[in-house]
């Protein structure tokens, strides 16, 4: 039967149950049926007309549903509040001292909600909006790297998950880079460092390594980058769970067409311009920075490279340059998105150069290609365009789903952007946070 999640203070009044069973064909049923289960909650979802309540929300399955809306056996219903002023923003910022959630309205100032893992780095935090799972990889100084996991970020019911390599690997974990959600239920992947692919088939509780990527033979060969042997880019193909990309910094691009039982190169175009020229033909050392696959035209990747931006139309297989033609101000960068909703649209955030990772002439500047990076438009307004030399790193720069598309991107200078209107303007959504480390989009 369909499961609904809790948060405080339902969760209070359904006797403490993050979780539970309740039947019914449509989302009033269940509705219904659940408070019929914990009269306590009589009045909380629902007003006395039986609408649910105009700060409320009623997720299906990560979308927002009505009453109406038919619900089957397997169906995860979750309810939450709205964020105050209607159409809200939740930002989950990892910075260098702690997990921020920022809420607001879209596009606008936020607010500081709550934060979590305070002193800790919060390399990466996302929300899986299937089952509404909140999920945060932060690392201690002294403790190493740790993978949690709740239905409810404003509790303190953050559970760690069983991350570690079996022990025949040899190898420890030095930073969890990156958590995507698999195509199948319940699956989640995670790319870290030593350039490891793991496997979540529980909803993120269990982990386990996958073996046809380690145990690939020309490992021993892989160089690390500036950041350690890092995958940081992980690209499933829509409806397909056999087929992925990742990208690792410095061994390039890698394919699976088998579920990850076995993993072929796929670096064809790219070239190592930090490489002598005489060695880069056959080059392994690869720094692929950041790559995203389009959702709706799975054959089309973007990638930022050390040095290049580039663009494949054969789902990864080979890649054509489309960053060294003059319309960016330079094209070594990590920040990269993708429009979820348009394959021909990308956005990057370029740096000077490797040795000087902040943005050109001290100008904040997103730059967006709207023809699959034939020509490139630089998005400015209401960015620092004087003495403004940020840096922003790989995982700084998320969308939502929003129509026109919102971006937010976060940098170490404790800055936070956002735009509500693809680009186009832009607002400083928060100010003086630790230096940021990723930023994704919640709801």
């Amino acid at each position: 039967m369909p499961v609904v999640t809790l948060r405080s203070p339902l969760r209070q009044l359904a006797g403490d149950r993050s979780t539970v069973d309740v039947d019914g064909a449509t989302v009033e049923e269940v509705l219904t049926r659940l408070e019929d289960a914990y009269p306590r909650l009589s009045g909380w979802v629902r007003d006395e007309r039986g609408r649910i309540r105009e700060h409320v929300n009623v997720f299906l399955n990560g979308e927002r549903a009505g009453l109406e809306a038919a619900v089957s056996v397997r169906d995860r219903i979750q309810i939450l509040p709205a964020i105050s002023g209607g159409a809200g923003t939740e930002l989950l910022v990892g910075t260098r001292k702690g997990l921020f959630v920022l809420r607001g309205e879209r596009g606008r100032d936020m607010d500081v909600a709550f934060r979590r893992f305070d002193g800790l780095v919060a390399e990466f935090a996302m929300r899986e909006p299937r089952t509404g799972m909140y999920y945060a990889s932060v690392t201690h100084g002294q403790y190493g790297p740790h993978l949690y996991f709740t239905d409810d970020p404003e509790s303190e019911r953050w559970e760690e998950a069983k991350f570690a390599f079996p022990e025949d690997a040899d190898a420890s974990v030095g930073r969890i880079w990156v958590i995507q959600p698999g195509e199948e239920g319940g699956v989640l992947w995670a790319g870290i460092d030593p350039a490891a692919l793991f496997k979540s088939e529980d909803g993120g509780k269990t982990w386990s390594l996958n073996r046809g990527l380690w145990d690939e033979p020309s490992r021993p060969k892989w160089q690390p980058g500036f950041g350690g042997l890092a995958l940081h880019s992980i690209a499933t193909w829509p409806g397909d769970p056999a087929r992925m990309a990742i990208g690792i910094s410095a061994a390039g691009v890698w394919i699976t067409e088998d579920g990850g039982s076995s993993w072929h190169r796929a670096n064809k175009g790219i070239v190592a311009r930090y490489l002598p020229e005489e060695v880069r033909e056959g080059a392994v050392d690869l720094c692929v920075h950041n790559m995203h696959r389009s959702p709706v035209d799975p054959g089309t990747l973007y990638m930022q490279f050390h040095w290049g931006v580039y663009r494949s139309d054969d789902g990864g297989e080979s890649w054509n340059d489309i960053g060294s033609g003059g319309g960016l101000p330079s094209d070594f960068g990590f920040p990269l998105v993708v429009d979820p909703r348009n394959a021909d649209r990308a956005f990057v955030i370029p740096l000077t150069a490797d040795g000087d990772r902040v943005t050109p002439e001290g100008r904040v500047r997103v730059f967006e290609t709207a023809d699959r990076g034939a020509s490139w438009q630089a998005l400015e307004k209401g960015l620092p365009q004087n003495d403004a030399y940020l840096t922003v790193l790989r995982q700084a720069f998320g969308y939502d789903g929003g129509d026109p598309l919102g971006l937010y991107f976060g940098a170490e200078s404790g800055d936070v952007f956002g735009s509500a209107d693809g680009g186009q303007t832009w607002t400083t959504v928060a100010r003086h946070l630790p230096p940021v480390t990723s930023v994704r989009v919640s709801s």
